[in-house]
This record gives structure tokens, C-alpha cells and sequence, in this order.
């Protein structure tokens, strides 16, 4: 099998149930932001603690499955359905427990610290631009909203994974200092 199929030299992409869209619209920018996340998670994942790097490979495969939900024709006899309440509890549970080992947030705090956070804070900035691009699509066809939940909860996720793993690599975090006048 070859990997590429000229099908879209013409700049349109299938969607799954068979129609195509252009490879600009909305919803091929979702589906490839969701991939450029899943992308920086595995940047993430390789100098993670093992706790966070299995969580980070839990999440990889949900916005695997996310983004095939996105790839289904809107409205099509093929329909998949990937994030449920489920996983979104799975998140509030891990950032929990995250929570619970360490200090409280009483300021500001800027990406950095160790690499492995730092690397964490680019996947929590991509998250949320996720978030916006899907909420853009959900404004022209409307998404389920265990997606949008989902994803807006993954931000949350990964700026407390970003704190949790600056605190087991006994790295403190980057404190923002406000200009002073």
C-alpha cells in the first residue's frame, strides 16, 4: 500500500462516509490542531515522570479517537463517538491528585522549569487554541459538548501537570514578576 493517494493534490480531504471538504475548512483545521497537540504531547512525553507519561498516553489516544470523531461526515450514516463524561471525570480526577501534592497557586506563573514543564506548558498553550478552533466549528456545526468540555478541561490538566512535574524534578515554578513602574 502506498502512502499517498494524489487525492487531495486538488486540495480537498475525505471525510469519513466519503464526502470531501476543503483541506482548509474549519473542521480540517480541528482535526489538524488536534494532531499538532497529540504531536507536542509526544515531544512531552519522552522526559516526563512515569506518572505523568502514562496519563500523557492516555490522553494521546483519546484525542486520537477525538479527532476521528471529527473526521465524520456531520450529519452521516458513519458516526464515532469519542470523549464521554467518562473521561472527562478521568481528567478531574488526575488533576485532583495532582493538586492534592502540591503547594497551593498563590501567584502567577510563566512556562518554564524543568524541561519536562516546560515542554507541558507548549502542549497547555496548543490545548487552548484547540479549544477555540473547536468552539469556531461548534459556532457552524454543532459538536457534541463532552468535546468542548473535554478539551477545555485538558488545558486545565496539563498547567497543573506542568507544576506537578516542576515540583517532582525539584524545580521551582517560574514566578511572573510584574513590571514595576
Amino acid at each position: 500500500m502506498k502512502i499517498y493517494t494524489k487525492t487531495g493534490d486538488e486540495g480537498k480531504t475525505g471525510l469519513l462516509g466519503g464526502s470531501r471538504v476543503s483541506k482548509h475548512s474549519i473542521r480540517i483545521h480541528a482535526i489538524g490542531e488536534v494532531d499538532e497537540l497529540n504531536s507536542f504531547i509526544g515531544v512531552a512525553a519522552v522526559v516526563a515522570d512515569s506518572f505523568i507519561a502514562a496519563e500523557l498516553s492516555t490522553i494521546q489516544h483519546r484525542l486520537f479517537d477525538l479527532g476521528a470523531e471529527l473526521a465524520c461526515e456531520p450529519g452521516g450514516d458513519f458516526m464515532l463517538t469519542s470523549v464521554t463524561d467518562a473521561e472527562i471525570r478521568a481528567l478531574e480526577a488526575s488533576i485532583d491528585q495532582m493538586t492534592s501534592e502540591l503547594p497551593p497557586l498563590e501567584k502567577f506563573i510563566l512556562p518554564g522549569g524543568s524541561e519536562a514543564a516546560a515542554r507541558l506548558h507548549v502542549c497547555r498553550s496548543v490545548s487552548r487554541r484547540v479549544e477555540r478552533t473547536l468552539l469556531a466549528l461548534n459556532e457552524r456545526e454543532l459538536l457534541r459538548k463532552e468535546l468542548l468540555v473535554y478539551v477545555n478541561r485538558l488545558s486545565d490538566w496539563f498547567f497543573t501537570a506542568c507544576r506537578y512535574q516542576n515540583a517532582k524534578s525539584g524545580v521551582s515554578d517560574v514566578v511572573w514578576e510584574q513590571k514595576k513602574d
